[in-house]
């Protein structure tokens, strides 16, 4: 069974899902996507339990999860920040949006920031070559990106209350305190 990291709220969700399912086996990929939405990520322990529930070794769950880049093994930031690296956004400077991404949030690409606010992924063509070159934060496409205090400003708009100068977080609180 998973073990204490993983509560029973949880696992009895994924065991429901898992236990709806007629073809339980043909639908790992479902079943991983499932969980992935429950936790955030698929550490070990999950992956063993998927494999258990669905009576396969639980390397063939290692290989899909790891084979396909939507699955994600590490704990993934609040927002997920992602590069195009195309051939349109890389030739209008992908590798110069990365390297300021990478100062602003002091992580490197495939990292988390320590605060578990933003994951930095690169990726393939994203189909918006005419806004090259493009990040993309929790789905949502910013383009046209050359200049730090652009990023900085796209950014700003994912940072909780608690990032904005002290005197708008004394009104916030007075607001809602």
């Amino acid at each position: 069974m998973c073990d204490t990291t993983t509560t029973n709220e949880f696992v009895q969700k994924l065991d429901d899902y898992i236990d709806s399912l007629t073809y339980k086996k043909e639908n790992l990929i479902g079943v991983l996507h499932y969980a992935q939405e429950i936790y955030g990520y698929l550490p070990d322990n999950v992956q063993w339990h998927i494999a258990q529930k669905l009576d396969i070794p639980s390397a063939k769950v290692y290989g899909v999860v790891s084979f396909y880049s939507f699955f994600t093994m590490v704990p993934r930031g609040e927002h997920v920040v992602s590069i195009c690296t195309g051939t349109a956004c890389f030739v209008r400077g992908a590798d110069k949006l990365k390297d300021k991404l990478e100062d602003q949030l002091k992580i490197k690409a495939g990292e988390t920031t320590p605060d578990n606010l933003f994951t930095l992924e690169t990726l393939r063509c994203v189909g918006a070559c005419g806004l090259a070159p493009v990040m993309i934060v929790d789905g949502q496409v910013h383009g046209c990106l050359n200049t730090a205090q652009e990023i900085h400003e796209v950014l700003a708009k994912y940072r909780p209350e608690s990032k904005a100068p002290s005197n708008q977080r004394l009104q916030s609180t007075l607001k809602y305190a």
